[in-house]
């Protein structure tokens, strides 16, 4: 089943600490014989679209861009849109692989097509889209795979990004994978397996979920029982979100505390202009997890200020929303990637 929104949500689902704004340079992409440069406007992209890189369940797009010149084994950072909208306008308006290029990472976005969502949304609700190595899961899962085989990349430096239902699907990668990645972002998103169609995504994206922790914390256990260890997550979200509801950055916290040995129902609160970041640390004072809550701050991707007056040009840049902090800017910081 498609997930069709109603109107009064049509706005949908693409958010410690400050940070310097970056100038992102224009470069142009690298080219492959198993690639071609998409390039729809005029001016230059950075992603080229690999053809085929595996059986790909979901039929999902694969895009990348892969910084010329690296010496030695790269980082790798998976990069998940929201619903509306496509990989190349998220990454012009949020910076992604500018960044990749100044600091020697690669990036990997996976697109969804209007032909398994007319709304363009990861479908994270159905079950059969977020079980291991099926559906759009098991696609993202061969694009990760394509890329360490062709490019030299660092195993134990992939991370991974998603807003609103891209933040449910990189939720879903964290819980399914959790060897795989060092860490990962969740904006604007929610909690792996709030929903198991569409109606009951809609309602949890309103008002969330009244779970208990141990019951979030079931569905990671049972999507990976075997997990000795798992990533440092990030949950960012803003506490006048209207789209997804802030209930749900509270109940993905839950979640990832509820799958640790030794849980902590209070972290430590950093106040910053424009918000807070709670953190929890692990015993060897290691980070674990973090909630950055924004301010007055609605449903989309916080970067630094935009040009002021600037008019959004496409629903991509409605869900990039200006703040005193850049998400990708303190994800590259935070996760070691800054050269």
């Amino acid at each position: 089943m498609n997930f069709k929104v109603p109107s009064r949500l049509r706005r949908l689902l693409p958010e410690s600490v400050e940070l310097p704004q970056l100038k992102f340079p224009v470069t142009q992409p690298q080219t492959s014989p198993l690639r071609r440069r998409v390039s729809t406007r005029p001016a230059p992209q950075r992603l080229t679209e690999v053809l085929w890189f595996g059986r790909n369940p979901g039929g999902l797009r694969m895009l990348e861009y892969v910084p010329p010149g690296v010496k030695g084994p790269m980082p790798l950072v998976i990069v998940l849109h929201g619903c509306h909208q496509n990989a190349e306008d998220f990454d012009r308006a949020s910076g992604w692989s500018a960044l990749a290029r100044q600091h020697g990472f690669a990036v990997l976005y996976a697109e969804q097509k209007a032909s398994n969502n007319p709304n363009l949304c990861f479908n994270w609700f159905r079950p059969s889209m977020v079980t291991r190595d099926r559906g759009e899961l098991g696609s993202i899962r061969e694009m990760i795979d394509f890329s360490r085989r062709v490019h030299e990349i660092d195993d134990s430096r992939i991370f991974v990004m998603g807003l609103s239902a891209g933040g449910a699907m990189a939720a879903a990668l964290l819980a399914t994978y959790p060897k795989l990645f060092a860490a990962g972002a969740i904006i604007g998103g929610l909690p792996f397996g709030a929903a198991r169609d569409a109606m009951s995504a809609l309602d949890v994206m309103k008002r969330g979920s009244t779970r208990s922790a141990d019951k979030w914390g079931h569905h990671i256990r049972e999507a990976s029982p075997d997990a000795d260890r798992f990533p440092v997550v990030s949950i960012w979200h803003g506490d006048a979100d209207d789209v997804v509801s802030f209930v749900n950055a509270e109940s993905s916290v839950a979640q990832w505390l509820a799958v640790r040995e030794r849980p902590r129902t209070k972290g430590r609160l950093r106040l910053f202009e424009g918000g807070e970041r709670r953190e929890w640390r692990d015993d060897y004072g290691n980070m674990i997890l973090e909630l950055v809550t924004l301010t007055d701050f609605g449903h989309g991707l916080p970067v630094c200020p935009l040009i002021e007056g600037r008019e959004p040009a496409n629903d991509t840049e409605r869900f990039i929303l200006p703040a005193v902090v850049s998400a990708p800017e303190q994800l590259v910081k935070s996760w070691g990637l800054a050269a």
